[in-house]
């Protein structure tokens, strides 16, 4: 019975995944052939996922995932920003600029923690919440780079905001987690150094988040 229940959630799981990748809705009989699995398992495996309000149909049977996953997705944002603040911290204080975590949450970059360094006279007020299109700034772009297996930093001047400029790199290793760890700044930034600090606080937090 324990088997049968682990098989069943780690399908469960498959499915939401799946709604998640961004290709759109299913079909039950496309879900069957992309999962592998029989259309009964699969209608089975809806039922149960919409009675929880994690997927929902649509008038033509297609399934799209539920509101349900919008709480989770929020009663993890805490978690990351507790579990991001020390590396941002310590980020800000080396590089001498605003450190950042920022997430994927549909097109948009959601900013779920930001930490200012100390010591400086002048650095961006990067507000928690601020969002802004993945395509435009370095947190975005990282992320982007990311989809397509490519977790080095990129580097970005005056595309959210005139004058500053961003470093930020991707977070790998952590399957439905898109995000990335940066720091913008008024003032110069040496890319290749700054670029190193980013990429180690990314590989520290990806760490952490496993563990």
């Amino acid at each position: 019975m324990a088997a049968e229940s682990s098989q069943t959630l780690e399908r469960g799981l498959r499915l939401l995944r799946l709604l998640a990748g961004g290709h759109g809705p299913r079909t039950p009989t496309e879900l069957a052939a992309d999962l592998s699995l029989s259309r009964p398992v699969v209608y089975r495996l809806v039922t149960a996922l919409q009675n929880e309000g994690f997927v929902r149909r649509d008038r033509e049977g297609r399934v799209h995932l539920g509101f349900g996953v919008l709480a989770l997705a929020q009663a993890v944002q805490p978690l990351l920003r507790a579990a991001a603040l020390p590396t941002l911290r310590r980020l800000a204080e080396r590089v001498g600029a605003t450190a950042h975590l920022t997430v994927a949450e549909g097109d948009d970059g959601l900013a779920v923690a930001v930490v200012e360094p100390s010591w400086t006279d002048l650095h961006v007020a990067y507000r928690e919440g601020s969002r802004h299109p993945l395509n435009r700034g370095a947190a975005g772009l990282a992320i982007l780079a990311a989809r397509h297996g490519d977790t080095g930093y990129r580097a970005t001047e005056g595309q959210l905001q005139e004058g500053a400029r961003g470093i930020a790199a991707p977070i790998a290793g952590l399957p439905g987690l898109e995000a990335s760890v940066g720091v913008v700044s008024f003032g110069p930034l040496a890319t290749e150094s700054t670029g190193h600090h980013v990429l180690q606080a990314a590989t520290e937090l990806s760490e952490a988040l496993r563990s």
